[in-house]
């Protein structure tokens, strides 16, 4: 019953955090942190929906075309963070 409870307030937060980018980007990436850390007190999996919206070096929130780049090369999807000038790269099936 917590896990449900969880994986809904997990949701909530990237929709909270997909709103309020525009206006406060530390307060989306705030959210992003609370919502990491419900998943680790519970020990969930972050659904890929949602692990692909943040960094996983610096964990800020990326919004396409805004703050990282989406590109792909050699059968991968690259995703480059501005904010820390790292990528990560996630294979196409």
């Amino acid at each position: 019953m917590s896990k449900q409870i969880a994986r809904s307030r997990i949701k909530k937060l990237f929709e909270e955090a997909d709103k309020a980018f525009k206006k406060n980007k530390k307060l989306s990436n705030r959210y992003v942190e609370i919502a990491r850390k419900i998943g680790m007190k519970l020990n969930l999996k972050m659904p890929k929906k949602y692990k692909r919206q943040f960094c996983r070096h610096c964990y800020k929130y990326l919004k396409n075309g805004v703050n990282s780049r989406v590109r792909t090369n050699k059968g991968k999807v690259v995703i480059y963070c501005m904010e820390c000038k790292k990528y990560t790269r996630i294979p196409l099936k």
